[in-house]
């Protein structure tokens, strides 16, 4: 049996793991600060040595691992192995050599995705998406990324970039998104877009326990601490959720009918929230949606946690490695 390692570059960790690829348990994992300001090169080393100490630690024979599964939160060239543009990561990584560098330090076959198509990846492997031929996922946490699957297939399309789901416009009218467009799924989803209209409602002096439960510091806002609110019953807090369920519901219902999966998964720390999201996006697809049978798909969370990247990129490593030999 072979072992694979899963890999993911953040912004502010690299977290590396052995995958067992046959039933995506996570052996051992392990995570260090990132430290991009150090320069690209830095980082790849930093990257080698963690994934060599994983291997250490781990005592594994390294003729039984595989190979290496790198995600990255940016756009990728798969065919060259390159990073083409890490928004999040400092200099970008333009036309970065990703793969061929780590190979060289590992001497182990190295392959690269996108970071949200890993996580989708995992999920669909051993995760939510256990079992079925169509899948959509949402990744929400600082931005909003996803994936799909079709046909028991991961749609990779120009540059693998297909899925970038959190690009979708939900309102032409709506605020400018970092990617440079109006009107995102992201401005309205993501954890900062969440935790601004919470700071928002305590500024204009709303009526809600936020104000209390982050002690009049604003900086204290988060998804997790306006979901707490809303659970302790309050109506501003609910009325956020709803407000970017709703939003979220547009996009889920805008994916539904181009491509009718079987399943929508939602993950990332934002999901978190359970049913204070999820409820919103079920209403949407009943009052929105009269093309497909919405009654047969399914809407839940994503299962597998902050391991779906690692898990994914194992198990798509493995399948890469699979298709050379």
């Amino acid at each position: 049996m072979k072992f694979y390692i899963g890999c993911d570059l953040g912004g502010t960790n690299i977290k590396v793991g052995l995958v067992n690829v046959e039933n995506g348990n996570v052996i051992s994992s392990k995570s260090t600060p990132t430290l991009g300001r150090a320069g690209h090169d830095a980082v790849m080393k930093r990257m080698a040595e963690t994934i060599e100490d994983l291997i250490l630690e781990t005592q594994v024979d390294r003729i039984e691992i595989g190979g290496v599964g790198v995600s990255a939160p940016g756009a990728l060239d798969l065919d060259k192995g390159e990073t083409l543009f890490l928004p999040n990561l400092y200099g970008q990584w333009r036309k970065v050599p990703l793969r061929d560098r780590l190979k060289s330090y590992l001497n182990l076959p190295v392959t690269i995705l996108n970071d949200a198509r890993a996580i989708t990846y995992g999920e669909w492997s051993f995760g939510a998406g256990r079992g079925v031929d169509s899948m959509a996922c949402f990744a929400i946490g600082t931005g909003v990324g996803g994936g799909l699957v079709v046909n028991r297939q991961l749609v990779l399309g120009v540059g693998g970039m297909a899925g970038e789901l959190g690009h979708q416009i939900v309102d032409m009218h709506g605020p400018k998104c970092g990617c440079g467009n109006y009107g995102c799924l992201e401005v309205f989803t993501s954890g900062p877009a969440i935790a601004t209209m919470a700071v928002r409602a305590v500024n204009q002096g709303w009526t809600t326990k936020i104000a209390e439960l982050c002690e009049h510091d604003l900086n204290k806002i988060t998804p997790e601490l306006v979901a707490e609110a809303a659970l302790a019953g309050d109506e501003v807090a609910q009325e956020i959720w709803d407000t970017a369920g709703h939003y979220l519901g547009i996009g889920v219902c805008n994916v539904v009918v181009a491509i009718a999966p079987q399943r929508v998964v939602i993950s990332g720390g934002v999901s978190a929230a359970g049913d204070l999201l999820l409820n919103p996006i079920r209403r949407a697809l009943k009052e929105r949606v009269f093309i497909i049978p919405v009654d047969q798909v399914e809407v839940m969370k994503g299962t597998l946690g902050n391991d779906a990247g690692i898990v994914g990129m194992a198990v798509w490593a493995s399948q890469m490695e699979s298709y050379k030999g």
